[in-house]
C-alpha cells in the first residue's frame, strides 16, 4: 500500500477511517489510468541521442540512453547534460529534475574509462583529463542546484553513476539498485565527489566501500546513507506523474510526495553489514593501509580473510591515494574534494596502474593486472603524498559556481546517522533534554524529528543493538 506521508502534529486529529479513506483515492488516482506523457524531445532523436531530455508539467528529466553500455558515462552525454540542466535549474516553468536510466539493468554502471585510457596511453593525458574536468564539475553542479533534483537508481549504480545521484537531495532506490565504487580495482580512486561522501557515512563505512568496492543492494543503500527513499521500481512511473504535477520546487514538498510511495519497512530483512560493521569500525579507523592490514589479520574472520584477500588484489597505490583522499575530504568542503580529486586524477593519467588496471579488467579481460608497485610495503608513503597530494597542479579544476559547503544541506531527507543517533542517546541534540531514554523512546525520537518517515525506527534500532549498553536501571550508554 502506498503511505500517505502525515505530520506527527496532523496525525491525531484525523481518525483512521479518514486516513484509510484518503489512502485509497490516492491509490486510485495515481495508480489507475494514467494519461501518456507529453514530451517535447523530438522522435527522429530518440535512438541516436545518448541522452534524452524529456519535459512534463513542472518536471524535467534526462534518460541516460546507452542501454547497450549500462548507461556507462562518456564526455558527450556530460556535455549534453552540463548546459540543459544550467536552462532548466534557471527557468521559473522547472520545479523538480529527474534522472534515470534507460533499459531494466543499470541507471549508470560508470564512466566510460576504456577510451579516456586509450587517450593517455596516446600521449594525449590533457585530452583524457577534459573528461574528468567536465564531469566533475557536471558533479559539483548536481550537488548545488537551487531546483529540487531526484535521481532514480533504478538498477546498477557505480561510478560515473554515483557522481551524478550522491550529492543529490533525494536519491530513490529501488530492488534492482546496485551500488559500488570498485575504482581501486581498476588502478584508479573513488572519484566523483567520493572524497566527500564517503567520510560522512556512518562509522569506517565508507572507507570500507571506497577501499574494497564493496557491493550494496536494493533498501541497504538506504540504511547505508548512499539513497534517501526505497521506492519499489513498479511504482516508479506514478511517482513520477506526481512529481510533474507539483506546483513548487519546495524542497519538504518534493520529500512528502516521494514519500507517498515508499515502500513499508521489509521486517525480515536484516542490514547486509550489520554484522560486521563492529569489525569495520575497528579495522577500518587507522590511517595507513599497513596499520588497516594488520588490524584484519588480528581479527581472523572468515569476513575479515575475504576482506585481506580482496584487498590484496586491489593496486596498492590506488589503496593508498584512496585512504588519504578519504581522510583529508572529510575536513574539506565539497568543492575543494572536486579540487583535490581533479589533481588526483592528473596524476593517475601519467601513472602506471590506470591503464594496466583497465586493459586488464575490462579491454584483454587477462583478469590479472600487473601493478607497481606490486605491493602495499613497496608504496612510500611520503613519496605517494607528495605526487599526489603536495604537486599542486598547473591548471586547477574551474567549477561553475562558487557554492560549497561541509555538510549534504538537505542530508536531513535520509535515514538518521548514526551521529544523530548518538546525539539524542547522550542528550547532545537539540530538543532531545537531559532524560536518559530506553531504545524504543529514542527511535520514537528520531521517528517524530522526521515527521513519521519509514525505516527510521527500524535503522535506529539496528544502531542501537550495537552501539549502546544498558546501564543498571535500564538507561543507555552510548560505546565509542
Amino acid at each position: 500500500m502506498l503511505r500517505q506521508s502525515i505530520r506527527i502534529t496532523n496525525a491525531s486529529k484525523r481518525s483512521p477511517s479518514i486516513v484509510a479513506q484518503h489512502r485509497i483515492r490516492m491509490v486510485n488516482n495515481w495508480l489507475g489510468a494514467r494519461v501518456n506523457m507529453s514530451t517535447t524531445a523530438a522522435k527522429s532523436d530518440a535512438a541516436e541521442a545518448d541522452v534524452l531530455h524529456r519535459k512534463h508539467l513542472s518536471s524535467r528529466t534526462f534518460v541516460l540512453n546507452r542501454p547497450k553500455a549500462l548507461n556507462a558515462l562518456n564526455l558527450s552525454m556530460v556535455r549534453n547534460m552540463t548546459p540543459q540542466l544550467q536552462a532548466w535549474d534557471a527557468s521559473d516553468l522547472c520545479k523538480v529534475i529527474v534522472i534515470k536510466g534507460s533499459g531494466e539493468k543499470a541507471f549508470c554502471a560508470g564512466g566510460d574509462v576504456r577510451q579516456v585510457v586509450e587517450l593517455a596511453e596516446a600521449g594525449k593525458q590533457s585530452d583524457a583529463l577534459e573528461f574528468f574536468s567536465e564531469e566533475y564539475k557536471l558533479n559539483h553542479m548536481i550537488a548545488t542546484l537551487k531546483t529540487p533534483f531526484v535521481a532514480i537508481l533504478n538498477g546498477i549504480t557505480m561510478g560515473g553513476g554515483v557522481g551524478l545521484s550522491v550529492h543529490a537531495p533525494f536519491r530513490i532506490a529501488t530492488e534492482k539498485t546496485l551500488f559500488a565504487m570498485p575504482e581501486t580495482n581498476i588502478g584508479l580512486f573513488p572519484d566523483v565527489g567520493g572524497s566527500f561522501f564517503l567520510p560522512r557515512l556512518d562509522g569506517e563505512t565508507g572507507t570500507y566501500l571506497g577501499l574494497v568496492g564493496s557491493r550494496l543492494k536494493g533498501i541497504d543503500t538506504v540504511f547505508a546513507g548512499i539513497a534517501t527513499h526505497y521506492v519499489p521500481s513498479e511504482r516508479l512511473a506514478s511517482l513520477e506523474d506526481r512529481l510533474s504535477e507539483l506546483e513548487t520546487d519546495n524542497h519538504d514538498v518534493i520529500n512528502m510526495a516521494i514519500e507517498d510511495f515508499v515502500s513499508e519497512p521489509l521486517h525480515d530483512h536484516k542490514y547486509a553489514l550489520s554484522d560486521h560493521r563492529e569489525a569495520i569500525d575497528r579495522c577500518f579507523r587507522y590511517d595507513t593501509i599497513e596499520e588497516i592490514v594488520a588490524a584484519l589479520e588480528k581479527e581472523d574472520t572468515p569476513f575479515a580473510n575475504d576482506t585481506l584477500k580482496t584487498l590484496r588484489s586491489m593496486s596498492p597505490t590506488s589503496l593508498k591515494v584512496t585512504l588519504q583522499q578519504i581522510r583529508e575530504g572529510g575536513n574539506l568542503g565539497i568543492a575543494d574534494c572536486f579540487r583535490m580529486e581533479h589533481q588526483l586524477a592528473r596524476q593517475f593519467l601519467h601513472g602506471h596502474d590506470f591503464a594496466e588496471g583497465v586493459k586488464a579488467l575490462l579491454i584483454e579481460k587477462s583478469l590479472n593486472p600487473q601493478w607497481k608497485p606490486a605491493t602495499i610495503e613497496d608504496v612510500d608513503r611520503e613519496q605517494m603524498l607528495g605526487v599526489y597530494f603536495r604537486n599542486q597542479a598547473p591548471k586547477p579544476l574551474s567549477l561553475s559556481n562558487t557554492v560549497s559547503w561541509r555538510e549534504y544541506p538537505y542530508r536531513r531527507y535520509g535515514l538518521p546517522s548514526e551521529n544523530d543517533i548518538r546525539m539524542i542517546v547522550t542528550g547532545e541534540a537539540q530538543g532531545s533534554g537531559p532524560l536518559q531514554l530506553t531504545a524504543d523512546e529514542v527511535a520514537d525520537v528520531c521517528v517524530k524529528k522526521s515527521g513519521g518517515k519509514i525505516g527510521v525506527r527500524e535503522k535506529v534500532l539496528e544502531v542501537l543493538s550495537r552501539k549502546v549498553t544498558k546501564g543498571p536501571e535500564g538507561e543507555l550508554k552510548w560505546i565509542n
